[in-house]
């Protein structure tokens, strides 16, 4: 979640993982996967920036998106691969 502000100073707090895409038309205009628009006065480099931040709050600073797998990417084949299933 990061914290923005409305065109009309508002305070907000956005569920960054919603974000479709940003524009910017001069306001900076925010379109969620649910198709709600957000214009918010913080720049796009600014919203981007804090969306940045957050993840590395949440998975660290080392974190990049190769790294975010699932356990048994790492481990070997899933439970439920033709190996399991062979005799």
């Amino acid at each position: 979640m990061i914290r923005l502000t409305r065109l009309n100073h508002v305070p907000l707090v956005l569920n960054s993982d919603l974000i479709e895409h940003i524009e910017v038309t001069p306001d900076t205009v925010i379109t969620l996967t649910t198709g709600q628009i957000v214009r918010v006065r913080e720049s796009a480099d600014e919203v981007i920036r804090r969306i940045v931040d957050f993840r590395r709050r949440i998975y660290g600073p080392d974190a990049q998106a190769g790294d975010l797998r699932d356990e048994h990417d790492e481990s070997g084949p899933a439970p439920d691969s033709e190996q399991d299933t062979q005799s």
